[in-house]
């Protein structure tokens, strides 16, 4: 089962969203910080006339944390225990945001993963949801069950000093994932730590 993490507030370009994690009292079983930590995969779900819209496939490479108290030097005039019971509207503000860039999506109905940057976008307020180790495998196999990572160049084109560490920790975490190309995971590992270290002093 997989684990429903926020919904999507808004978006900065066709594949870049911004979800905002669901807070307290909005979920029976409240996400963890693990549920969206840096380098997991996700699924937006998208909406249609048909039963199975499909959903564009993921992953979280920022964190941004929304809180109104900053910046507030004055003194409170209450605790925050009784703000939770006088001004909810208040804490209800502080928000805990993350980057999605968008590396894929599943078709609808048949539940064919494929990689590229997909055709349709996500809507407001659309359910984001962390992604199993199952469907995660059937993302980076390719039709004819080979392991793809096509996004790569997408992320790289990103031109965000994360993203060679986004790509290092998705490696490290396919390899437990697909220990048969674990020679071929490990060139591109080198490859990329390679290109992080002598790009940025290039």
């Amino acid at each position: 089962m997989t684990t429903a993490i926020g919904k999507i507030v808004k978006s900065n370009t066709h594949i870049d969203y911004v979800c905002q994690v669901y807070g307290p009292g909005e979920l029976v079983a409240q996400p963890l910080p693990t549920d969206y930590a840096f380098a997991e995969f996700v699924a937006i779900e998208l909406s249609g006339h048909s039963s199975s819209p499909g959903a564009l496939i993921g992953v979280i490479y920022n964190t941004l944390l929304l809180n109104p108290d900053f910046g507030s030097l004055g003194p409170r005039l209450s605790p925050r225990g009784e703000q939770e019971i006088f001004t909810p509207d208040y804490l209800s503000e502080t928000a805990t945001l993350v980057g999605i860039v968008a590396l894929g999506w599943r078709e609808g109905g048949v539940g064919v993963y494929r990689q590229g940057v997909p055709g349709l976008a996500a809507d407001v307020d659309a359910p984001v949801r962390r992604l199993s180790d199952d469907e995660l495998r059937a993302f980076h196999l390719d039709a004819a069950g080979r392991l793809s990572l096509r996004y790569a160049s997408v992320l790289m084109g990103m031109n965000n000093p994360l993203v060679p560490q986004l790509l290092l920790t998705l490696i490290d975490r396919l390899v437990t994932l697909f220990p048969a190309q674990s020679r071929q995971l490990q060139v591109m590992r080198n490859n990329v730590a390679w290109k992080s270290i002598v790009q940025p002093a290039g």
